[in-house]
């Protein structure tokens, strides 16, 4: 009896010696992280300013492709090209055995024109849906591509202390691809990203323009809405503007639908539950003046955080329309179109990793609980695969008034390079923490 508790006793002295072990090794490892993101900073933020000179629409990506995999070649990873039309994959593995751990960034653009002034503003166009529009990085994604390639760079050098694999994917099409084309995490998915290494877990991170530069917000559980198109066709009958009488006016019948549209949501959802958004982002219709048109056509946009709410938002969108329609002698088409589902964030790695997220941004007072958001992404398709985690990064400047900051998708988008050093960290931190968790 004796000897079995000596053994016993032995078995756990050597089992703290090696956890102990462990614990320098990592005390060890992010300072090197600290050191190595700060010698790749300027670069990183050259990258960035690039990037936001010469943005490229969803699934037409192809030079800022080309230069993320031109670069992640110099560093000796395994690279894939052309995923999902122009997606990009590399392959990390350290010397040691252990999890497979993926990073995501975003590398399109979206049509919008630039107002801000800076001396890489974009002046790029291009055709979308047939139309030629202004180009610009409006959504921090030149950020995002420029913080993933950092971290590349970092991890990279630290090979020989890795405990598991990396997997850096540089996604196109976040933004929804063109219509008629596939695209985004979805696409990336189906060409096979998750597997071969089959990857364990995911992190993400967005910039924030409205979040102060160095803070953190994370959400465990939804944390985003999901997202669905839709498209309402209203016909009625054409005629003289003179004479509006003898016709049926789809116009005056859309003003009227978008009314009836926006009191689902005053009026008709428990928004004391969750949040539900409907809102129409353009309306087409009519030739000329004097010409009462045949058809309108009207697109938009549903937002919602409960799968229950969006099923009824949908039957209530369908009804609206098709019966103010029928009053008003006209006739709707409702097409509800399958979007992003709702970003959640797995509630056992968001617990795991709070303390990390912690550390990388220097204390509790920089980390932010924040609410679910009626913005979407489709980083949500990955983390319904697999355990997820995405976070938002600050891009504002310090003491600016986050009311004044200039929302997301907008000529006046701005976020500050500074954000970049932190978000290298972070997905660094991030990984090496899952690693060493995962050997415990």
């Amino acid at each position: 009896m004796k000897s079995s508790r000596i053994f016993v006793f032995i078995f756990l002295s050597l089992l703290f010696s090696a956890s102990t072990r462990l614990s320098a090794q990592m005390d060890l490892l992010k300072p090197q992280v600290d050191q190595l993101a700060g010698q790749i900073e300027a670069r990183a933020i050259a990258w960035r300013h690039h990037f936001h000179q010469f943005p490229e629409l969803s699934n037409r990506e192809y030079n800022t492709a080309n230069y993320i995999a031109t670069y992640l070649k110099s560093l000796g990873l395994e690279v894939r090209t052309q995923v999902a039309y122009t997606g990009v994959v590399a392959i990390l593995r350290g010397d040691k055995p252990g999890p497979v751990v993926a990073l995501r960034a975003d590398m399109d653009a979206l049509p919008v024109k630039e107002r801000v002034e800076l001396p890489y503003a974009s002046h790029e166009r291009s055709m979308y849906a047939g139309d030629s529009v202004d180009v610009m990085h409006a959504c921090g994604h030149d950020m995002h591509v420029a913080m993933l390639m950092g971290a590349a760079d970092v991890m990279s050098h630290m090979k020989s202390s890795l405990s598991g694999t990396i997997v850096f994917l540089f996604q196109p099409a976040e933004e929804m691809a063109p219509p008629g084309e596939q695209g985004g995490a979805e696409f990336m998915i189906r060409e096979g990203v998750l597997e071969n290494p089959k990857v364990d877990v995911i992190f993400g991170l967005h910039m924030s323009s409205s979040l102060e530069v160095g803070k953190i917000r994370y959400k465990p559980g939804p944390a985003l809405a999901s997202q669905n198109p839709f498209t309402i066709t209203v016909k009625g009958k054409q005629t003289h503007g003179a004479a509006p009488w003898l016709g049926v006016d789809p116009i005056v019948t859309a003003a009227q639908i978008i009314i009836g549209l926006q009191t689902i949501v005053s009026r008709q959802m428990d928004l004391t539950k969750e949040p539900v958004v409907i809102s129409i982002g353009k309306i087409q219709g009519g030739l000329r003046t004097n010409i009462i048109p045949e058809e309108v056509n009207m697109v938009g946009t549903i937002r919602t955080l409960d799968t229950a709410m969006q099923r009824v938002v949908f039957e209530k969108i369908e009804h609206t329309a098709t019966s103010i329609a029928e009053s008003m002698g006209a006739t709707a088409v409702v097409d509800i179109q399958k979007g992003y589902p709702i970003t959640f964030n797995d509630l056992e790695l968001t617990r795991k990793m709070l303390p990390t997220i912690n550390e990388v941004a220097g204390g509790e007072q920089n980390v932010i609980l924040m609410k679910p958001t009626t913005g979407a992404e489709d980083f949500s398709f990955y983390a319904r695969e697999i355990p997820g985690l995405f976070l938002f990064l600050g891009g504002m400047a310090p003491g600016m008034n986050s009311a004044e900051a200039p929302p997301h998708h907008t000529p006046d988008f701005r976020v500050e390079d500074e954000g970049i050093l932190l978000g290298i960290r972070t997905l660094c931190y991030l990984t090496l923490d899952y690693m060493d968790s995962a050997r415990k």
